[in-house]
């Protein structure tokens, strides 16, 4: 008898808890809050990304979708707002990572779960992370460039390498620099100068290129760029004082522009890394939280339990079978007429065919 009411009240205990979770997951508020529009990512993959997922899994689901246009102040004012909407999940990625510590400290003590996105939150423990491998992208783009350099017959003695890194407030940034950092360290060429863009911008990128065009010239045999943006702002540089040809340049971000430069021979090479994939991540992540599941980590960065994709670095000599040819959702990653209009020769040149 009393095994039997025992089991009667484990069973009961398990089916309360099940509709508690369920209860917890229908009609969820979810807030989705990304950094900046200085990189197009976010409207046209990230957000699109992460809703798609979210209503699959959760149709009930709201969610909700802000960005902070760079700005640490106003993403705190979003974060905010959401909570007041009753979010019971956010994902962040964070303008400002040291800052945000106290954003992730204040939902968790409401019972709020927290994700961080893309960017790691070190200084708080977040409930997961949610990211492709920042240091391996850093270390990738920065020995990918070594190596053509080498590959070229460039030689070490004649100059050396401009390192334009992302955001000082962005962790994320910092893991891309010390990747960078680490391919350089033994590649036999020398680091000319080193420069982190606030907010990413590449305006902010591009005058400080400027000004070591003038101070370095032919010595700059080639820039490591954090990203695509940082990247453009480099090559805009180089064009504005008459450089020709203008020296490998790296990137990050697969954006159009980048690829587009790449078919050209502009970019020298980018960082294929489908926001599609993160952002689906995370909703799963989200969704699991809220039922109360406990989610599967592949390490712990920054005491934090993450899920980090491996990257995939783009050349002249693989875009087409990894951007166009590659299906993701059945679709390709970037459609072939886009990304030809107005570089149709340099597709021609490629095997892509618009």
């Amino acid at each position: 008898m009393k095994r039997t009411l025992a089991f009667s009240a484990a069973l009961l205990s398990v089916v309360l808890g099940a509709q508690a979770n369920a209860q917890t997951l229908n009609n969820a508020t979810v807030a989705f809050l990304m950094p900046d529009q200085a990189s197009t990512r976010y409207e046209q993959h990230d957000y699109p990304g992460f809703v798609a997922r979210m209503k699959t899994l959760c149709p009930s689901c709201k969610v909700l979708y802000l960005n902070a246009d760079g700005d640490a102040t106003k993403q705190q004012q979003q974060f905010n707002s959401v909570i007041s909407q009753g979010a019971k999940a956010i994902v962040l990625d964070a303008v400002d990572t040291s800052a945000a510590a106290s954003l992730v400290k204040r939902a968790q003590g409401q019972g709020i779960k927290v994700i961080a996105y893309d960017r790691p939150i070190p200084s708080a423990k977040a409930d997961f992370y949610v990211s492709f491998d920042n240091e391996a992208i850093g270390k990738a783009i920065a020995t990918s460039l070594v190596d053509h350099l080498k590959k070229t017959n460039v030689p070490t003695a004649q100059g050396g390498i401009l390192n334009i890194n992302g955001s000082p407030t962005d962790a994320a940034a910092g893991l891309i620099k010390k990747g960078i950092q680490s391919g350089l360290a033994s590649s036999g060429y020398k680091t000319l100068s080193v420069y982190d863009t606030p907010e990413w911008a590449p305006s902010k990128a591009q005058q400080w290129a400027s000004g070591q065009v003038t101070r370095f010239g032919k010595q700059i045999l080639g820039v490591v760029a954090a990203n695509d943006g940082t990247a453009g702002g480099a090559v805009a540089a180089f064009k504005a004082a008459g450089v020709n040809p203008i020296p490998p340049v790296t990137g990050n971000d697969a954006t159009i522009a980048g690829l587009q430069y790449i078919v050209a021979g502009i970019q020298y090479n980018t960082i294929l890394k489908p926001s599609e994939i993160v952002a689906g991540a995370a909703a799963d992540v989200a969704v699991a939280l809220l039922k109360g599941e406990k989610v599967k980590a592949d390490k712990t960065l920054f005491n934090t339990p993450s899920k980090l994709f491996v990257p995939t670095l783009i050349t002249a000599e693989n875009l087409k079978a990894e951007v166009i040819d590659k299906k993701l959702n059945g679709q390709p990653i970037v459609a072939a007429a886009e990304l030809c209009k107005g570089y149709e020769d340099g597709c021609k040149k490629l095997g892509i065919n618009p």
